[in-house]
């Protein structure tokens, strides 16, 4: 087995295999150098691995859903619902298997939106989503969404701040980014790398005129 080093990621794309895990793209990374791997070590409590994908389901499945151009820090943890099954409104929160049914509590689906960087040992639990271009604090737990370009940190992770003003998020969120042909992302890729949203609007309408005339 080729010796794994904190240069060398996992593309996402070629690793998973459980079908709750939706991955778009082909960019899409974690950093796996001191674990097993995204499938084995970061997704947590997910059906459809290998032992689970021959249980039959007492309930509806959760699904994970990774954008493209996602960077997944080393250790992060995914937890998802898979094993929610201690109600906290009951006086026991012990999983009795007669009643195993009755105890699950589901939190939807999870997504982690295109260009978010979940730092290391970032903590996401179950039903969240983490908006496009977002940071997530290396060590933090995040227990709600977090919105399009903020960076969050901390126990449950609070906004710090977010890394553009609301105007120019709302003109990246319009641009579309990461729903770009391939061509013209990598065409613009030069304006991506830096922050003049004026330079980067007029560089994908000269590139619309000239491709899409």
């Amino acid at each position: 087995m080729e010796n794994k080093h904190w240069s060398k990621v996992q593309l996402l794309h070629q690793v998973v295999t459980n079908p709750n895990i939706t991955i778009k793209g082909k960019h899409s990374y974690y950093s796996d150098c001191w674990d097993k791997g995204f499938e084995e070590s970061v997704v947590r409590y997910l059906y459809g691995d290998e032992i689970s994908l021959t249980w039959d389901p007492l309930w509806e499945i959760d699904k994970l859903h990774i954008g493209d151009y996602v960077c997944i820090g080393a250790e992060a943890v995914i937890l998802m619902g898979g094993n929610h099954t201690h109600r906290a409104d009951w006086f026991c929160l012990y999983p009795f298997m007669d009643v195993i049914g009755e105890a699950y509590v589901g939190k939807g689906d999870t997504h982690i939106g295109d260009g978010a960087w979940l730092g290391m040992r970032a903590m996401i639990m179950p039903g969240v989503s983490i908006g496009e271009g977002a940071i997530v604090a290396a060590n933090s737990v995040v227990t709600q969404d977090v919105a399009p370009y903020s960076i969050v940190g901390g126990t449950p992770a609070k906004l710090v701040k977010y890394r553009f003003e609301p105007s120019v998020i709302d003109e990246l969120l319009g641009l579309r980014i990461y729903d770009w042909p391939q061509a013209k992302f990598e065409s613009l890729r030069r304006y991506l790398c830096a922050s003049d949203i004026k330079k980067l609007k007029e560089a994908a309408l000269a590139y619309d005129a000239q491709h899409c005339a």
